[in-house]
C-alpha cells in the first residue's frame, strides 16, 4: 500500500500516467512524451515536450529510474516544436544520442522549416492560434543518429518502429508486438487536437492528426490504415490520454474506414494538394489560403490559450503541494520525397551524409 501511494504521488507530481507495463507517459500542458523501460531497467525517452520542460522531465525520470541512471537514447516520433522543445537541454545533460527518421533531419539541423501551419482548417482555439506557433527548425548540436532501416528500435529489443508520414515527412510510430502497445505520436490522437476545450476536458476520442500541422493528407490516410491493421490493444498518442478496449478498436477502425470524412478538413492549404518535401526539406508548397479568421474566433483562441496557461499553472501548484506532502517520495541518407505511402519499397539509408555546406532554406516568417 505504501509503495502504491508513493507511486501515485509521484505520478501526480509530474503529470505522469501509466500506459502499460514498462511504459509511462507525461503530459506537458497539451503534449505527451513517454518513458519506456526494459526488463533490465535500462530505458529510453520518446519525444521531448515543450520548451522549458527539461527540468520536469528529468526529475520525473530520477523519481522513476533513480539518479545517475540516464536513458540510453532519446527517440523522436517527429520534430515539431512541441515534441523537441527540451531536446537540446536533455541531450546535453544526459549525454545521449538522439534517433530520428532521415526525412526529419532537415528540421532538426536547421536546414529547413516544416511546411507552414494552416489556421484556416478551423476546429477550435488550437487551430486558430497555429499561426503563432514556432515554425523555424531547431539546430540540434549533439549526436544525431538514424533509426535503423530494418525497423528495429535502438535499446528497445521488444519494439519496432514504423513509417507513418503525413503529419510530418519522417513521422514514425513505435509498436511492441507481444502486447500490441502502440506509441503513435501524432499519426492519430486520442482527443480533438484542434480544440483547446478538449485539452482542458481531456474528452477521449480517436481523431486524425492535428489538421493545422498536417501537410500531406494522402500519406496521413495511408498511415492510419497501416496502424489500424496492427490491431493495437493500447494506443498512446502525442495528445490525449491512452486508449484501449472497444473504444480504441471501434474508433480506430472508423477513422481508417472514414478518414476523409472524419479527419480531412473541408478546406485548407494542403487539402487539394500536399507539400512536397525531400531529404533537404521543403521543395514545393501549394498556394497559401486567404484566411481571414473572424476577430471573434481569434479572441476565442486567445481566451483558450489563457485557459491552458491557467491549467498549466494549477498543475504546477498541485505539484508543489504533493511535493510537500511526500518529500521522500550523424549520418544522412539519400531518401525520396515524403509524398509517399508506407507501401513503398524500403529506402537505403546507409549511404550519403548530410552536407554541412547546405544553407538554411524555407525558414518561413
Amino acid at each position: 500500500m505504501q509503495d502504491q501511494l508513493s507511486n501515485l504521488l509521484r505520478q501526480k507530481q509530474h503529470s505522469c500516467f501509466t500506459v502499460a507495463p514498462g511504459v509511462m507517459g507525461m503530459e506537458i500542458v497539451f503534449v505527451n512524451l513517454y518513458y519506456v523501460e526494459n526488463p533490465d531497467k535500462s530505458w529510453v525517452l520518446i519525444d521531448a515536450g515543450l520548451y522549458g520542460s527539461a527540468d520536469r522531465i528529468r526529475k520525473a525520470a530520477e523519481d522513476k529510474f533513480g539518479k545517475g541512471n540516464p536513458p540510453k537514447a532519446i527517440l523522436l516520433t517527429h520534430g515539431h516544436f512541441d515534441h523537441v522543445g527540451a531536446l537540446q537541454t536533455l541531450a546535453d545533460i544526459w549525454q545521449v544520442p538522439v534517433y530520428a527518421h532521415p526525412l526529419e533531419l532537415p528540421y532538426l539541423t536547421g536546414l529547413s522549416s516544416y511546411p507552414p501551419p494552416d489556421s484556416s482548417v478551423g476546429g477550435g482555439g488550437m487551430a486558430y492560434l497555429s499561426f503563432m506557433y514556432p515554425k523555424k527548425p531547431i539546430t540540434f548540436k549533439g549526436r544525431l543518429e538514424l533509426l535503423p532501416s530494418d525497423g528495429s528500435v535502438p535499446f528497445l529489443p521488444e519494439w519496432k518502429w514504423l513509417e507513418t508520414p503525413g503529419h510530418s515527412p519522417g513521422h514514425v510510430s513505435f509498436f511492441r508486438e507481444h502486447d500490441r502497445v502502440l506509441l503513435v505520436g501524432d499519426a492519430f490522437v486520442t482527443r480533438k487536437p484542434e480544440s483547446a476545450l478538449a485539452v482542458l476536458t481531456q474528452k477521449q476520442e480517436i481523431c486524425g492528426p492535428p489538421a493545422y500541422f498536417t501537410p500531406d493528407w494522402e500519406a496521413a490516410r495511408a498511415s492510419v490504415r497501416k496502424l489500424a491493421e496492427l490491431h493495437p490493444a493500447i494506443a498512446a498518442s502525442g495528445h490525449g490520454l491512452p486508449m484501449q478496449g472497444p473504444e480504441l478498436t471501434q474508433g480506430l477502425s472508423d477513422l481508417a474506414r472514414l478518414f476523409d470524412q472524419l479527419a480531412i478538413p473541408s478546406k485548407g492549404r494542403y487539402v487539394p494538394e500536399p507539400a512536397i518535401t525531400d531529404r533537404h526539406g521543403v521543395v514545393q508548397l501549394p498556394p497559401a489560403v486567404n484566411n481571414t479568421v473572424p476577430k471573434v474566433l481569434a479572441t476565442a483562441g486567445l481566451v483558450a490559450l489563457a485557459g491552458l496557461a491557467t491549467y498549466a499553472l494549477t498543475k504546477r501548484r498541485k505539484s508543489r503541494t504533493y511535493s510537500r506532502v511526500k518529500r521522500t517520495w550523424p549520418g544522412y541518407a539519400a531518401g525520396n520525397t515524403s509524398h509517399h505511402t508506407p507501401s513503398e519499397p524500403e529506402k537505403d539509408y546507409s549511404s550519403d551524409s548530410l552536407n554541412p555546406d547546405l544553407t538554411v532554406t524555407n525558414n518561413y516568417p
